[in-house]
This record gives structure tokens, sequence and C-alpha cells, in this order.
């Protein structure tokens, strides 16, 4: 978990309890602008708290990082507030939470897929990809990793093997995801050559370092290990969802 200064978090969460307190009671059809904004940052607090804040999800985000992207959306959404409407609304309070809600969450969901990663993507087609299921996007990602270094230019599907020469925003963390699906579905020895192929915990080794790690033996066992090593990737493309990898295209 990333950690965040505590004590600032524990200022702020005062300072918000005397600024609440400051505010007089009243119908919520009678607030200001800037008392609406005040009475409502606990629910921004609450609807931040909800999103994940590991490394795969959040990116650099911390929990703190989120919690002012959603108070500053809050703004944004309390200026955008139609009166009328909530003059003609069964129940107003209601109508305000749903409001600013969608809006808190929308702009720290965008928020986050902008720190992310290095590549901008709409969020429309973010959300239009979490929802299919697409094969050639998990292959892109592997085959981008693992296979265009020993790409053959005339595979037929050369084109999601092409190297990104963009530098990566966390090589350290996107090792380690690899990893943490390398043993989840792939056997030891399929998970050993692509970890020690790639160096994703250490150095890189070569063919035959391998092949006498896993006790391969023969003029030929270079050829095992790659056998063993294009096995290994088919095998990701085959079992892992595309939502697990989406966030890194």
């Amino acid at each position: 978990m990333k950690k965040y200064n505590v004590k600032n978090y524990i200022r702020y969460k005062e300072d918000i309890k005397r600024s609440i307190e400051s505010v007089k009671t009243k119908r919520f059809i009678d607030y200001t602008p800037t008392e609406l904004k005040i009475i409502f940052l606990p629910l921004v607090e609450n609807i931040s708290r909800k999103f994940a804040t590991s490394q795969e999800a959040s990116g650099v985000m911390s929990i703190m990082d989120i919690v002012q992207e959603g108070s500053l959306q809050l703004c944004k959404a309390v200026d955008k507030i139609d009166r009328t409407r909530l003059i003609e609304s069964e129940d107003v309070e209601k109508t305000l939470k749903s409001f600013l809600a969608k809006r808190i969450r929308g702009g720290i969901r965008r928020a986050i897929d902008i720190n992310r990663g290095t590549m901008r993507i709409p969020e429309h087609k973010l959300n239009e990809m979490r929802k299919s299921k697409d094969e050639k996007m998990v292959a892109m990602f592997f085959n981008s990793i693992f296979l265009s270094i020993d790409a053959n230019p005339t595979d037929e599907n050369m084109v999601y093997q092409i190297p990104d020469k963009s530098d990566p925003y966390n090589e350290t963390l996107l090792n380690a995801y690899i990893l943490s699906l390398l043993s989840k579905y792939l056997n030891f020895d399929e998970a050993l050559v692509l970890n020690k192929s790639y160096g994703l915990d250490g150095d890189k080794w070569s063919a035959n370092e391998i092949a006498a790690a896993l006790e391969i033996k023969g003029i030929s066992a270079y050829v095992r290990v790659s056998e063993l090593k294009k096995q290994a990737v088919n095998k990701l493309i085959d079992n892992v969802d595309h939502s697990q990898v989406i966030d890194y295209l």
C-alpha cells in the first residue's frame, strides 16, 4: 500500500469537522454553493475510499491524491447544479447526492486513468474495452513484452509484436505484476523460462543456462527452451482475461 502523511490527513479531517460545524443547518435548496461544497466533503472521501489504491489499480495516486481530485470535482459539480430542477425534485438531498456522486466518481476515474499509464485512452473506450472480451488485446500485451524480441518478420501477427520503445512508467511494478500472472497460470518450468529469459526479477539468463537449470540435456537443449517460451506465452494468452492487462496497454 502506498503511504501518505497521516498528520496531514488528521489535520484535513479536523478542518472538515470545523467547517461543517460552522455551516448553519437549513434546507438543501437554501445552501449557497460554498456551503454545499463544505457539507458534501465527507461524500468525497466516502467515494474515494471505494477506489483501490494498489499500484496496479491507481498507479502513482495515493488515497490523499484521490480525495484531492474528488474535492476538485465536487467544486466543479456544485457550480453546474441546476437549482430549478432541485426545486422540482421530490427529494432534494437524494437528487443532490446522486448528481454530485456521479461527477465525483467519474472525475476520479479519469484522473486515475491519466496517471496510471503513459498513454491516454478516452474514458468511453476504456469502458467499452472493460465490457468486451478481446483475446487479441491479451495477445498484444504478452506479445509486446515477450515475443517482440524474437519476432519473425514473416509472422502474420507481426503488427502485434512491434516493440514499444516508450519508457515504462514503472518497470518494477510491471515485472512484479507479470510474475504474479506467471505463478498463477504457468507451471514451474514455463514460469522459470519466461522469468529468466527476460530478467523479470534479476539478470537475464541465456538459453543454455536455463536448460541447465531445468536439467534439459543435449545439443538442442536451447531449442526446447525456445519451445517452452512460446508455449508459456500462448498459455497466458489463452487463460488471462483482458481485464487483467487492459490498464497496461
